[in-house]
């Protein structure tokens, strides 16, 4: 082992601390007062009992921890070598012949004084270097409690008092009674997790972090929602991605946000069959420059594929992505196209000239009110001529499989989006043959942060204070991340053998106004100050989303978050009739657009909420 100076310090600290041990064993034997022929004994047998402690200190590897980590296994070598030491004294005084008289008492009491004092001054230094009395050491750190008192809350205590960063912990809640009353790095568990308001006043503590990992949703969810009431800041730990990844540390805590508590579980994912699908692939996604479409490309790029083809109309958006993947993924080629969906020359010589094996479809128009009237026309060209191009193409050029986003709107539409949207599902189903590109759909309701989301809007309704408007008290919405959506739509890819239509869990619907005043509690304000105005349905909107139609029924797949729609059949002869009307190069007028299609989607009731 390399001797650097701080090793050469601790060395010289453990013989120091081995002599005054021996010298005090004596001191103590004999009350403080040790006799004169004893006082020679004692100096003499240094010279052999210290350099022997030295020696098992060293052969037991005491020098090879870090203080600042001392921890049990470090404590347990310690022992170990001073027991050892303690054994081999009187062996090697008595093989050696040394011709004085060590009082027994002594030979017990040096072990025990090493002991105490070598491991005392590593966790002393440790406490030390970790900042153990952050209150004392830092009285600017604001007192925190934290909810949760598992292994999360263990490492977090560790890593504040390793890296502070303003905060000291001053309890901990869990609704373990197990836990209750008992410590955790020497902080108390002071009560149950619904008891934050009663303690944050009793401690005079304004924030709460959550150290709640494992939890489910609807737990981390109420202790926020307590937590707001009480007029704390909610904040949380780095995601495990983050931690995992070496980007933060556990003490970088955040404020809470709503994917923390609308999130669900983890996607299981079949990654070996994402394998085969993905990896060295020629893969192509259409509005890859999209909320789902550049989630889909950032989640394809992890599986390495041969080749990833953006396809994209917005420069913007797609400069953003040929920005982004090739430092995130640089062994991943990414080809950058500009084009329309609609533009069937485009898209086949794209197609032709790089053979994709797998194209995503997400390209789409997906706001409702801006579809609904005045664009009703270019809203079912683009969603649905443009599918239906897009999907021509990918059958001409030998595409393996097919994946249409769909959405939950699909189902008893009410809204020219909605029923659009079903017609491409519909366009998918009559294009499937026995043989050739398998056809796959996939509905969803909305995502958190995607473009067109509520959730953007009332953050920035917030930030100009408000107020929030929300358009009727009763609208209830389903939510799911953003990478949540795209990873299960691969998973519903692999899946699809061709003409299914998959539905994802989107869990339980949530309340638009619960979630605007939960925003509004988690800004640190409440609805005092910054109010919820309610303004009425908008055109095409209705109070509840359905992700299956009234004469659906659902079917159970391997996977716990999907299953396949068994929608009903569509007229025969609708597809070569819709295709002649959406080649008409003249635009038609709202009304025109919405009685064609009632005659394709019987259940499409325009304007009903």
């Amino acid at each position: 082992m390399n001797l650097n100076p701080r090793s050469l310090a601790i060395i010289l600290h453990d013989i120091l601390v081995a002599a005054l041990a021996w010298l005090g064993a004596y001191w103590l034997r004999f009350n403080l007062a040790v006799p004169a022929e004893y006082q020679a004994a004692a100096l003499s047998t240094l010279l052999w009992v210290v350099p022997l402690q030295a020696v098992v200190f060293w052969r037991f590897g005491l020098y090879r921890g870090i203080w600042r980590f001392a921890s049990l296994p470090d404590l347990k070598r310690i022992v170990l070598a001073v027991g050892l030491a303690a054994v081999m004294i009187p062996v090697v005084l008595i093989l050696f012949r040394v011709d004085v008289v060590v009082p027994r008492s002594v030979l017990i009491l040096d072990p025990l004084l090493l002991l105490m004092v070598m491991g005392g001054s590593r966790l002393a230094y440790r406490a030390w270097k970790e900042h153990r009395l952050a209150s004392v050491l830092h009285p600017d750190s604001k007192p925190v409690l934290v909810a949760g008192a598992g292994s999360a809350a263990d490492f977090l205590l560790r890593e504040l008092a390793r890296n502070p960063s303003g905060f000291h912990v001053v309890g901990l809640l869990d609704d373990s009674r197990d836990k209750q009353r008992r410590l955790v790095q020497g902080i108390p568990v002071v009560g149950a997790l619904d008891e934050v308001a009663v303690h944050a006043r009793k401690m005079d503590v304004q924030d709460i972090v959550l150290a709640l990992p494992s939890a489910a949703h609807d737990v981390r969810k109420r202790i926020t929602q307590l937590s707001a009431e009480a007029g704390l800041n909610v904040l949380t730990i780095p995601s495990l991605e983050d931690l995992v990844a070496g980007r933060v540390s556990v003490a970088s805590l955040r404020r809470i946000e709503l994917d923390d508590l609308l999130g669900r579980d983890p996607v299981a994912l079949d990654d070996s069959g994402l394998h085969q699908l993905l990896t060295g692939q020629v893969v192509m996604v259409t509005g890859a420059g999209g909320s789902i479409g550049s989630e889909l490309c950032r989640q394809i790029a992890r599986f390495s594929p041969g080749k990833l083809v953006l396809f994209e109309q917005s420069e913007l958006a797609l400069y953003s992505m040929e920005q982004e993947l090739p430092q995130r993924f640089p062994e991943v080629p990414i080809v950058p196209v500009i084009g329309d969906v609609k533009n069937a020359e485009w898209v086949n010589r794209v197609m032709a000239e790089h053979r994709p094996a797998v194209v995503f479809h997400a390209a789409a128009y997906k706001h409702v009110p801006l579809m609904e009237n005045g664009n009703a026309w270019e809203a079912v060209r683009n969603n649905v001529l443009g599918t239906q191009v897009v999907a021509a193409a990918a059958q001409a050029n030998g595409v393996g499989k097919f994946v249409m986003i769909s959405t939950d709107k699909a189902v008893n539409p009410t809204n020219v989006m909605g029923a659009t949207k079903r017609l491409a599902e519909m366009a998918c189903q009559a294009m499937q043959k026995p043989e050739g590109t398998r056809f796959v759909s996939v509905r969803f309701g909305n995502v958190l942060g995607s473009s067109g989301s509520v959730i953007p809007k009332f953050q920035q309704q917030i930030e100009a204070g408000g107020p929030v408007t929300v358009t009727h008290p009763e609208i209830t919405r389903y939510f799911m991340s953003i990478p949540e959506a795209a990873q299960l739509v691969l998973q519903a890819g692999l899946m699809g053998a061709g003409g299914e239509i998959f539905v994802l869990d989107m869990g339980a619907p949530v309340k638009i106004a619960e979630l605007a005043s939960l925003m509004i509690r988690l800004s640190g304000a409440d609805e005092s100050r910054i109010r919820i105005e309610y303004t009425g349905l908008r055109p095409g909107e209705k109070l509840y989303e359905e992700l299956l139609a009234d004469d659906e029924s659902t079917l159970p797949t391997p996977h716990p978050k999907l299953r396949v729609a068994k929608a009903r059949a569509a007229n025969a002869d609708w597809h070569a009739e819709c295709l002649a009307w959406l080649a008409h190069a003249e635009p038609h007028d709202e009304a025109t657009v919405k009685h064609q299609l009632r005659t394709w989607v019987p259940e499409y009731q325009p304007g009903s909420a």
